[in-house]
């Protein structure tokens, strides 16, 4: 039996084996879920749901409705008992990855790609930024800084000022960039400069 521990690992290579340019974001809160993983590609996000051997459905129903507010594009990632199955579980524009334990290993099995994802709004995805990622967005589109206002404000601002094909490049392009290291630096650099 697969658990998602067992699974991670492995999915990464195989993700960025199938789609080149890749980064991995996991346990990102979006709504009332957590996505397992957030694959950040050239101009989309992929929400990516690991449903292993050992899990349930039970709350497959509520995490649907949110990763579908949040991304581009959504995948779940079923253990061999849930891959026959979980296509009556999730929309059809959904991607299905199967996995299965091997004697050389775990080995994945792409049962249906993923079309984009209707239901995506651009204010929401924009919550996966950080303040200063939001920041240097506004910069780069010469938007007002909007010093006093709060994030929800700006990140409004951005999703109507900027064209959502412009604005999918940038938020792809600050999530490669995001260095975890360095940010608490750069939050507290920008808490600065709000206030003079």
């Amino acid at each position: 039996m697969l658990y998602d521990k067992d699974i991670r690992e492995p999915l990464f290579d195989y993700l960025e084996e199938r789609y080149g340019k890749a980064r991995m974001i996991e346990e990102k809160q979006m709504g009332r879920s957590r996505a397992d993983i957030v694959m950040v590609l050239q101009g989309e996000l992929a929400g990516i749901e690991i449903k292993s051997d050992a899990d349930t459905y039970a709350r497959l129903k509520r995490q649907v409705k949110d990763y579908d507010r949040f991304f581009d594009r959504n995948y779940v990632v079923a253990g061999s008992t849930h891959a026959m199955h979980i296509g009556e579980h999730v929309p059809e524009y959904w991607g299905i990855i199967s996995v299965e334990q091997m004697e050389e290993g775990v080995d994945f099995y792409m049962i249906r790609e993923a079309a984009r994802n209707p239901k995506m709004e651009l204010e929401l995805k924009l919550r996966i930024l950080w303040r200063p990622e939001l920041a240097h967005i506004q910069a780069i589109c010469g938007m007002a800084k909007y010093g006093g206002k709060s994030k929800e404000f700006v990140r409004n601002k951005i999703a109507e000022g900027v064209p959502a094909e412009i604005l999918n490049e940038l938020i792809s392009e600050e999530l490669f960039e995001r260095d975890y290291t360095e940010i608490r630096g750069k939050i507290e650099e920008f808490r600065g400069r709000r206030k003079k």
